[in-house]
């Protein structure tokens, strides 16, 4: 198998206002080498919105349109209403949301969108909260996690709720394609984006992107930190396409998520006990993925290729 070469061409400044070790600017800077320069990114109130267009600046070499935070699917749907009826057929629209525009308050918006079969691409990049207004919780933030609506002091223990499965509602509607992916491992990031580049009909890609002052871990561990979350199994990387489901990393036994918690402040509070059930919980999801790969094998056409686990 031949080695993707990720394109030189950057869509993405230097300069711009993310925090040092920002996963949501990793994505975008991968995102649109995967998409390249025919692009139209909607993008709602969120951290990107800070971070790409402050006026009179931008930090991105595409075509961007602000929106409300509600309104992303709407967005891209009249975007490709537009775009079709002046012909530019080679254009990608693009919305690029956080997990609260995505997953609470433009669910909605991204619902009717997937269900209006719209030729655009929804890409959510998932920090688990409401990072840009003051780290707050939303459906996103995993169960047990601290933000600053869900704390931990006089005897509260974080988040109640268990964490929102945006992808299981998005496969629901039954998008062209859709796929996770994490800044942590570029190769497949870039692949898939070409993918979704390509197919036609409403595409979904659930990023994984850390945080640093809302997880409280170092700017510096961001992509260690990436890594952890796929290779214990609680971000794993796998495609959809046509109801048919392709792990793209796999390969000997998962890593205990241990590390993954102790490396950051919002889980110290968690007890050896509550860190072995989340790796029940996880084990048994990841074995429920492994099975839907198998029942779909049968209908499988060529995909994304599998990456190698890394060396010990």
């Amino acid at each position: 198998m031949a080695k993707l070469t990720i394109p030189a061409q950057e869509l993405m400044y230097r300069g711009h206002a993310a925090c040092p070790g920002c996963g949501p600017a990793l994505a975008m800077r991968l995102l649109l080498k995967g998409l390249g320069p025919r692009t139209i990114l909607s993008i709602p109130a969120c951290c990107w919105t800070v971070i790409a267009t402050p006026f009179p600046t931008t930090a991105l070499g595409v075509a961007v349109l602000d929106n409300p935070i509600e309104a992303t699917g709407a967005s891209i749907s009249g975007l490709r209403a537009a775009a079709d009826a002046l012909g530019l057929d080679d254009v990608t629209v693009v919305g690029f949301a956080g997990d609260g525009g995505t997953a609470d308050i433009g669910l909605q918006a991204l619902s009717g969108m997937l269900e209006r079969r719209t030729n655009a691409l929804f890409v959510m990049y998932d920090n688990e909260g409401y990072m840009n207004t003051g780290i707050q919780r939303s459906g996103a933030t995993p169960r047990g996690a601290w933000t600053t609506t869900t704390p931990v002091e006089g005897g509260r223990h974080g988040k109640r709720e268990a964490k929102k499965e945006i992808m299981g509602i998005v496969l629901a509607h039954h998008p062209a394609y859709a796929a996770t992916v994490n800044p942590a491992f570029p190769e497949d990031f870039v692949r898939k984006a070409e993918k979704a580049r390509d197919v036609r009909g409403p595409r979904f890609l659930h990023v994984f992107a850390p945080c640093p002052p809302g997880w409280k871990f170092s700017s510096e561990e961001t992509i260690a930190l990436g890594r952890l979350a796929t290779e214990s199994g609680l971000f794993p990387l796998y495609e959809v396409e046509d109801g048919v489901y392709r792990l793209t990393r796999k390969g000997g036994s998962l890593k205990p998520v241990d590390e993954y918690v102790r490396r950051q402040g919002r889980f110290r509070h968690w007890s050896p006990e509550e860190i072995r059930e989340l790796g029940d919980e996880v084990r048994a999801r990841w074995e429920a993925l492994l099975r839907l790969e198998r029942e779909t094998a049968p209908a499988r056409a060529a995909a994304t290729p599998v990456l190698a686990p890394a060396p010990a």
